[in-house]
């Protein structure tokens, strides 16, 4: 009995011999005794090349075999992209693949992974279908940007986004801020000289001109926080506290003195500095007060009593020019008449005369009268 075996044209026959492998059978009908030691595996020539339970390596001596496929080796240190007809298929890890080339065309691109960043070549809207393979680093617009590998600096990196395999070197990018920078002093608890102790609430505003030494410096921020405390201690320890209270603008220009003297050793622009509050203890704040009090009280009565002395001074004067000029006085007590007038609602005169002379013979009696 004839065991009938039938290879489609989009098929490949492998023919066996008690296990091992012989030739490569084409499209056709072939057929076998059902009792040889014969088998026929079949394979589909648009998959790749697989024989389960059996290594490539078995086939490969067969030329004629080879002439049909794609032999692809990823080397330990690779990754390899497939393509068919310049579709992304998969990525491929180290070891040996075969792929049918009769009815497809394969491409591979290599990656040596000891290169970490991703070529140019691959196409970055693949970048989803690597994910697994692939980490991404993004430097915004107000950032600069620095790559390491295996901790070892590489380069600087401008605003952008930027891909490396995972493999073996390992990938680090660090950033930093290069925008303005503000750093806030809160509550900063400083004794002056005549041990007044007070609480500052102090502001600087700064920008990092050369980033890889803010880098290169541990805990960045701490440092320049410490350095901003110690400046402020330096200053205000020096002074008492009413000349402190009355310099608070000196303390800005001092501190933004010294910070600049720093500023090459920080790699720092230090911009502007301020004092925001001078927070005093309670009892200080009352004791303050009452002085305060006391002096604008003082200052109320040096005014009055400057009016006063002005008023005396200017009735003196007056008093001495009516004395000496008559017709001054003579409107002076004109002036009081009408001053009366306005606010008598009737007056009331016997005897002959006009009204003005009668008013003036009753003042002048009265004048008579008191001496």
């Amino acid at each position: 009995m004839l065991k009938k075996i039938t290879i489609q044209a989009d098929q490949r026959g492998l023919l066996f011999h008690k296990g091992s492998y012989v030739k490569k059978l084409m499209p056709g009908t072939y057929h076998y005794i059902m009792w040889s030691q014969s088998s026929v595996v079949v394979l589909n020539i648009a998959d790749p090349f697989v024989v389960a339970g059996k290594d490539l390596q078995l086939f490969l001596h067969d030329d004629n075999l080879v002439q049909e496929l794609e032999i692809v080796r990823v080397q330990d240190h690779e990754y390899m992209l497939h393509y068919e007809e310049g579709q992304f298929i998969q990525l491929l890890k180290p070891g040996v693949y075969a792929y049918w080339n009769v009815l497809k065309k394969h491409t591979f691109l290599h990656a040596d992974i000891r290169k970490p960043e991703l070529p140019v070549e691959v196409n970055r809207s693949l970048l989803p279908k690597l994910t697994a393979y692939v980490q991404g680093y993004e430097i915004a617009s107000y950032e600069s940007g620095f790559l390491f590998y295996d901790h070892v600096l590489q380069r600087e990196l401008s605003p952008g986004k930027y891909y490396f395999w995972r493999g073996p070197v390992s990938t680090v990018v660090k950033t930093t801020d290069v925008r303005q920078l503000q750093m806030d002093l809160i509550g900063q608890e400083i004794m002056t000289e005549d041990k007044v102790t007070l609480r500052l609430n102090f502001v600087c505003q700064y920008k990092i001109v050369k980033p890889l030494r803010a880098l290169e410096m541990k805990s960045f921020d701490d440092q320049i926080h410490i350095q901003l405390q110690l400046i402020l201690r330096e200053y205000v320890g020096n002074l008492k506290l009413d000349d402190l209270l009355k310099k608070k603008e000196d303390v800005a220009s001092f501190v933004l003195s010294r910070l600049r003297e720093k500023g090459e050793e920080y790699g720092v622009q230090f911009l502007n500095a301020g004092v925001k509050d001078v927070i005093l203890p309670g009892e200080m704040k009352d004791i303050l007060n009452t002085v305060l009090l006391a002096e604008k009280k003082a200052q109320a009565n040096l005014i009055t009593r400057r009016e006063e002395t002005a008023s005396t001074r200017s009735l003196l004067n007056t008093a001495k020019l009516m004395d000496e000029n008559q017709t001054l006085f003579r409107l002076k007590e004109l002036e009081f008449l009408e001053k009366i007038c306005e606010k008598v609602g009737s007056i009331s005169l016997t005897g002959g005369g006009d009204l003005l002379e009668r008013l003036s013979s009753l003042i002048g009696e009265k004048k008579a009268a008191s001496k």
